[in-house]
């Protein structure tokens, strides 16, 4: 092992849905990734790259918005905004700051952009990044990115 390795010993055993419950800022994202039956999408062998947005960061939509995806009859909307934020394959910031455009699990591309040093991926800032996990990385996120509806 060439000492490049060190991140190996660093990655967690947990999976990325255990990581992000584990970290307790994203509660939120955790009730709507099982209303929308994604938990098992995200503890798969993956990789996979969450973009989680905060608790706080769902708090900052409008009213009724979350408890409106939370029903049974918006599942599929609530699987759609979930799902652009999942990026198929394991890419830590230094590897998102080289995307533009990444197409995300939802199918409709992101953009991603540099202002200063802040890192950005559609309307929301990572706030903190490469929380690691046996499955992927979890950059946490300032604000629900909501897709294009088509």
């Amino acid at each position: 092992m060439s000492t490049n390795d060190s991140n190996v010993s660093r990655v967690s055993s947990k999976n990325l849905v255990e990581t992000a419950a584990a970290n307790g800022s994203f509660d939120t994202l955790g009730k709507a990734l099982e209303a929308a039956e994604l938990t098992n999408v995200l503890k798969g062998t993956g990789p996979y790259t969450v973009f989680a947005p905060t608790d706080e960061a769902f708090e900052k939509l409008p009213k009724d918005v979350l408890s409106n995806w939370l029903k049974p009859e918006n599942k599929a909307e609530l699987i759609s905004v979930l799902k652009y934020h999942v990026l198929p394959g394991r890419a830590s910031a230094a590897d998102v700051e080289k995307l533009t455009t990444p197409k995300m699990m939802q199918g409709q591309t992101a953009t991603v952009t540099k202002d200063g040093d802040k890192l950005r991926i559609g309307a929301a800032t990572i706030t903190k990044a490469d929380i690691t996990s046996s499955n992927g990385i979890i950059h946490a996120i300032d604000t629900v990115n909501v897709p294009t509806k088509h």
